[in-house]
């Protein structure tokens, strides 16, 4: 076992949580006796996964069903955007288990329950959310951080769950206080990784609390950047138009691979062609030899308010 006998409930990426696997990332909720979103339990699942898949294999999806493995670790059943079931491996490290669940499993969930989620770091800058993306290495997270070093505050890092209120407008709902940071940007940050967690297998990659400077609540999104690396020794930021816009929003979604294989690529580009009309979306060239981050805060902040300004006119 890996968490407790009795269930806790917790509130995070816009859903109430009711789990019996301890997750002490996540805000735990003040009334448990509210309906639960989500529940997540432990169970045994290898005769359903011998049954649906074939030798050596790592994934499986059926209907609103989805089925992964990692070895050593746990095999893992994420159902109907409500159910989450882990089958831990003997002497799994339940750190590795709880960085799954947090992050593929939860990933499933919100589309499953078709609530667009993105890949990268959501920031609070003055009162509205706006969402870092780009692939792996790209430079999300330490963007956010240098935000943060600024005084912003952040609202996800590595899911960005993006949901529609009553009235019309996307929302981004905050996650949990915690940033995946690599070991190179804790040097520029100039911050001692041995006050951190290594997380699973990669010893040069730290989870890093930021319960300071975290934003709780709900806040409208207004805009995407999303994070390119360039061999050019400038930084430089341009709009993204047209069908590119539509492009972008595909390309950094949370297991974007899996949107066909759930049958909701008729919902994705619907959901995205209402989001486009609501935000301003940007694409930020860095050099990939150097430490920009202090610079792209500057450049940024300036195409925010010259955006607000062509608003108010």
């Amino acid at each position: 076992m890996i968490g407790t006998d009795a269930s806790i409930h917790y509130e995070a990426f816009g859903l109430k949580i009711k789990s019996m696997i301890t997750l002490p990332e996540l805000k735990v909720a003040g009334d448990r006796n509210e309906l639960h979103e989500v529940v997540i339990t432990e169970g045994d699942l290898n005769q359903i996964w011998s049954s649906k898949t074939k030798d050596n294999g790592k994934f499986f999806v059926e209907g609103n069903t989805i089925m992964f493995r990692i070895r050593d670790t746990a095999t893992f059943l994420v159902k109907d955007g409500h159910k989450i079931i882990v089958s831990p491996k003997p002497n799994a490290d339940p750190n590795k288990i709880r960085l799954y669940i947090l992050g593929t499993c939860i990933g499933v969930i919100l589309m499953q329950r078709k609530i667009f989620a993105l890949h990268g770091s959501a920031i609070d800058i003055y009162g509205k959310a706006y969402a870092f993306v780009g692939h792996s290495g790209a430079g999300k997270s330490t963007l956010a951080s240098a935000f943060i070093n600024r005084g912003f505050n952040m609202l996800s890092d590595d899911i960005i769950p993006v949901s529609m209120s009553k009235n019309g407008v996307y929302y981004v709902n905050p996650t949990y206080p915690q940033q995946k940071l690599w070991e190179e940007s804790l040097l520029n940050f100039e911050m001692d990784s041995n006050n951190y967690k290594p997380l699973f297998e990669r010893e040069n990659k730290f989870a890093v609390p930021v319960q300071s400077n975290y934003c709780d609540c709900s806040l409208p999104l207004a805009g995407v950047f999303e994070i390119i690396k360039t061999k050019e020794e400038n930084v430089s930021i341009m709009p993204v138009v047209n069908l590119e816009r539509f492009r972008l929003l595909f390309n950094q979604t949370f297991r974007q691979s899996l949107i066909s294989r759930l049958g909701l690529l008729e919902w994705h580009f619907s959901e995205s062609a209402r989001i486009i009309k609501q935000i301003s979306m940007y694409q930020i060239y860095r050099p990939s030899t150097s430490f920009t981050a202090p610079e792209l805060v500057e450049k940024i902040l300036k195409k925010i308010s010259e955006g607000e300004s062509l608003n108010v006119d």
